[in-house]
Order: structure tokens, then sequence, then C-alpha cells
């Protein structure tokens, strides 16, 4: 059964995608691939979670479902008010142009790659749903508690970085206030902290499935920080910002909050 529910996942989102690239190629706003993303992830998950099968817990199934679907409609929304106001993503921008005529259909491969790795997220949604217990345990509390305070703080950094870029005294500045003293992507480190949650209500004894919720907190940290995430980011801030973005990452760790070096 696992493995017809992952071949489920793998299919939902690869539609769903489908769907963002004709949003994209339509608007000509690459904003809204994400967004979708991050619906279709919380709305799969939702499903995936509350898939039926015999055993485990309704009430657990139940809270990975709200945990992932809070997930989604906070980052989601947050992500729709920022295509609605900013225009076209850099970064997908970027690539555009950079595979000219070709960039239709290396679009939308590109989306079908996104969606191919969201299915390790889902499944490990999947996974902490359908952990074997019949009765909710102390590991499950402590999952919720990992995802609710990632979800809090992601959004607390979002904020801050919005009332920053808001101020027009702040103009060509590099945020540095709050959380992005302690992280130049707080946010990003966040978003990884809160797919911890599924392992840890996954890992079960007799529940070798369990493991393979790893998988999630794993791929999330290496498309932020290797892939798609900082790398692409951090060269536009330089274009953007220049001498003032390469002081900001000489004293601020790129990634885990840490105490800022030296003087701002």
């Amino acid at each position: 059964m696992h493995i017809v529910v992952l071949a489920v996942i793998g299919l939902s989102l690869s539609l769903l995608m489908l769907l963002a690239w004709m949003v994209q190629q339509r608007t000509g706003n690459s904003g809204w691939v994400d967004t979708i993303w991050t619906y279709s992830v919380g709305l799969v998950g939702a499903i995936a979670a509350l898939w039926p099968l015999e055993g485990g817990s309704p009430t657990r199934q139940a809270l990975t479902a709200a945990l992932v679907m809070l997930w989604s409609a906070r980052l989601g929304t947050h992500i729709a008010f920022r295509a609605l106001g900013g225009g076209d993503d850099p970064r997908y921008a970027s690539y555009a142009q950079e595979w000219g005529a070709a960039a239709p259909r290396r679009m939308f491969g590109f989306l079908q790659a996104q969606a191919l790795a969201a299915v390790p997220l889902v499944f490990a949604v999947f996974l902490a749903a359908h952990a074997p217990q019949a009765m909710l345990r102390v590991q499950d509390d402590i999952g919720a508690v990992i995802a609710l305070a990632a979800i809090a703080f992601e959004a607390v950094a979002d904020e801050q970085l919005l009332a920053f870029r808001a101020d027009p005294a702040h103009a060509g500045r590099v945020c540095d206030v709050g959380l992005w003293r302690w992280s130049r992507h707080p946010n990003y480190f966040f978003e990884w902290l809160g797919w911890f949650a599924y392992p840890v209500i996954a890992l079960s004894p007799g529940y070798p499935w369990g493991w393979a919720s790893l998988a999630a907190p794993v791929l999330m940290y290496w498309l932020l920080v290797h892939v798609s995430g900082i790398p692409p980011l951090e060269a536009q801030m330089l274009r953007s910002r220049g001498e003032r973005y390469r002081s900001y990452q000489a004293r601020t760790s790129p990634f885990f909050p840490l105490p800022p070096q030296g003087k701002s």
C-alpha cells in the first residue's frame, strides 16, 4: 500500500506542477510557481495524512494533516502576496533569460523536477500520520511543537524582512535586524527545521517505513543550502547590493542562527 500511495503522491504533484507551468506561461509571473508548489504540497500532504489505512490513530492523522495545511496556508499566502506585488521572481527570470527560446520547455522540465522533489516531503507527512501506535505519544506532541515553532519563527522572519523593505530609509540596504542579524536566511532555516517534525512523529519501533521520513529534512537542507535557495538568492543580492552584501556575508552566519561576528 505504501508504494501505491507513493505513486499517487507523485502523479498528483506532477499534475499540479503542470498547472503551475500553465499559469507561469500565461501570466509571465513566475512568482505563482512557488505559490502553487506550496499549496500543492499542503493539499496532497493533507490528503495523504488522511488516507484510510487500518491501525494507527485517526487523531495523529488529523494532527499531521493540520500541521502541513497550516504550514502551506501561511507560506503559500505569503508568497502569493509577494507575487501580486512584486512581478516576476528574479531567480526564474534569470533562468528564462539563460534558456532563451527553449525557456518554455526547460521551465516545464524544471517544474516537474520540483514536483519530484516534493514527493519525499509529502511521503514523510504520510508516514508520520500512519505511525502504527493507536494512541498519541509524547513524540507526537514534540513533533507538533517543532512544526508550530518553525512556522511561527519563519513568519516572524518574513514579517521582519517586509517591514525593513517597506521603510524608504532602508532603500539599497541589507536587512540585518531581528532574526536577520543571526542568519542571512532565517526563513530558510526555520523552513528546514519544520520538516523535522514528521520524522519525530514517524520514527517508531517496528515501523521500518518511518526511517524514510528522514529524507524530508535531508532533501530540504540540500535544496535550500546548495541548490535552489541560498546560491541563486545570494548571487542576486551580490548583484544588487554589492559590497554591502559582502560585508553582511562576512559577519552573518549563512544558515544556522549564530551570534553576528564583528561590527554591523
